[in-house]
């Protein structure tokens, strides 16, 4: 298994695990990944077997803009249309 990164070194990163999605924003690992699934958060990934690296900003900003839309009672549909351009 291997060692977390430091905080510090996560925010200076271009690209994040999933995992390191969750340290920075407190959202559960189940709603990043099923946003993921519904293209919500772009990722890049370089082999189907190996793991999926977030832009670091983009996903933040994204994921911000899902919590203002959910709040404002907007509907799943509408804020998964928001995901479905690619970064």
């Amino acid at each position: 298994m291997s060692r977390q990164r430091k905080m510090e070194v996560i925010e200076a990163s271009e690209l994040v695990t999933i995992g390191e999605l969750v340290r920075l924003t407190g959202i559960r690992y189940s709603t990043l990944k099923f946003y993921t699934e519904q293209g919500m958060i772009p990722f890049e990934q370089a082999e189907e077997n190996l793991a999926r690296r977030y832009k670091r900003v983009i996903a933040v900003e994204r994921i911000s803009l899902i919590r203002k839309l959910k709040m404002e009672g907007q509907t799943n549909s509408f804020y998964r249309s928001t995901g479905r351009t690619r970064s």
